[in-house]
């Protein structure tokens, strides 16, 4: 058999760096897309299926998984295999949209990277990796690359998502759900939800990580995606 393709969508402030620990080279053509260039969830998986096969793998992190719900929306028939990876289904909530603003604003005052470094990487990763200097410095790293203008898209889209919860009971598509167990962006009740409303969904609960599983524990994400895609 042939390699599957793949597409993988990163989070927030992440680029294709997100992905370059998870081994999926031998099973899959993989092209990492890019998220910042559209201010709508759905602007931004338009320009996804611009850019995918006609049938494809998805994966996709935080932003990258509710992007890759908006896929399922638009075109659930293109979509052979889905994974959602620390991913919240739920509408914005006021307290997250008055924290976003805020974030717009600073970003527009000239202190953009202030926002990863002193407001983001305290509740990114697992308490015990935020003294670890490469990893921090790779996710700071990203966030320069993703730039004011490619955030400031990411934050408006997230903020007018739609409720995406309606949506999980019309996937048909072998799906796993992942979960870093220490994530506070998105924490592990998010992803049982996923799992119980999605029809042929599994979970994997990837100990000792926080909200950057792929980065925080990449062999262990390797695996359970080389199981998903390999479908044993």
């Amino acid at each position: 058999m042939g390699k599957v393709p793949l597409i993988l969508l990163p989070g927030t402030l992440c680029d294709e760096r997100l992905w370059e620990m998870v081994n999926l080279s031998d099973l899959a053509d993989v092209k990492v897309c890019d998220v910042s260039k559209a201010d709508t969830i759905e602007g931004i998986a338009k320009s996804v299926l611009e850019e995918a096969p006609d049938k494809f793998a998805l994966a996709g992190l935080s932003l990258g998984g509710i992007i890759s719900l908006e896929i399922m929306r638009i075109a659930p028939e293109r979509v052979i295999k889905l994974a959602l990876l620390d991913t919240n289904p739920n509408p914005p909530q006021p307290e997250q949209i008055t924290g976003w603003e805020r974030f717009i604003e600073m970003a527009n005052n000239g202190q953009f990277l202030d926002i990863t470094r002193n407001y983001l990487l305290p509740v990114l990763i697992h308490p015990d990796r935020r003294n670890d200097e490469a990893l921090v410095s790779k996710i700071i790293d990203m966030a320069e690359k993703v730039g004011k203008e490619g955030y400031i898209n990411q934050l408006k889209a997230v903020m007018t998502r739609s409720d995406q919860r309606p949506i999980l009971a019309a996937i048909e598509c072998p799906t796993m759900i992942l979960a870093g167990k220490e994530d506070r962006v998105c924490p592990v009740h998010m992803s049982e939800f996923l799992k119980e409303n999605i029809p042929a969904a599994s979970l994997e609960i990837i100990s000792h990580s926080g909200h950057l599983s792929t980065l925080e524990q990449p062999e262990k994400v390797s695996a359970a995606m080389r199981k998903w895609l390999s479908g044993n």
